[in-house]
């Protein structure tokens, strides 16, 4: 006798939802996790013959801190897709709430997003962005594959970071964040 309850096997999701035949709204799934509130980054790779790539990314998150890990997921049709998996290196710049006019140009796609844009060379000659509130730089460690993302995992081998106020992402338009007792202007008449 086995005491292990029965359960159907479950459906791969990738399959599930190329197939049409899952039973969420695309539209509606994407308004549900838009109601979760993000930071705005820019992840900056350099291609093998130098050149800067960029992306307009809220996928970012924390994995672990011993070791420190990050993750960052890119759709796969993306057109800088090669560059990101082939790069030995890659730099989350995580934007001030100042930014909202470069992460509009890096969410667009364009043949040189780094015209008129100041940068340096981090590792592996990955971009890092002045008035970033933060950056991490990272060696990549591995790519996943999950539906229609590929998710990076990074190992962090720099970072820096300040106290100025980061650009915040929700419901579709961009924001800040209020502390406890804050008001803005609008709730103060």
């Amino acid at each position: 006798m086995n005491d292990v309850p029965k359960q159907p096997a479950a459906p791969d999701p990738a399959n599930e939802l190329a197939s049409d035949s899952s039973p969420i709204n695309p539209r509606d799934f994407r308004n549900a996790l838009g109601t979760f509130a993000t930071g705005v980054t820019i992840i900056t790779a350099a291609s093998p013959d130098g050149k800067p790539y960029g992306l307009t990314c809220n996928s970012f998150a924390s994995v672990s801190l011993n070791p420190p890990l990050v993750l960052w997921s890119l759709v796969v049709y993306s057109s800088s897709l090669a560059v990101f998996q082939n790069a030995s290196h890659f730099a989350v710049n995580v934007l001030g709430a100042s930014q909202e006019a470069l992460a509009n140009k890096f969410a667009k796609s364009s043949d040189d997003k780094f015209v008129g844009v100041d940068w340096s060379p981090g590792l592996g000659n990955a971009p890092l962005l002045p008035g970033s509130v933060a950056n991490f730089q990272c060696r990549s460690v591995n790519r996943y594959y999950g539906g229609d993302h590929v998710i990076f995992l990074g190992a962090v081998e720099a970072y820096s970071y300040n106290r100025n106020e980061p650009l915040l992402f929700a419901r579709g338009t961009y924001g800040r964040f209020l502390a406890e007792g804050e008001r803005s202007e609008a709730d103060k008449s």
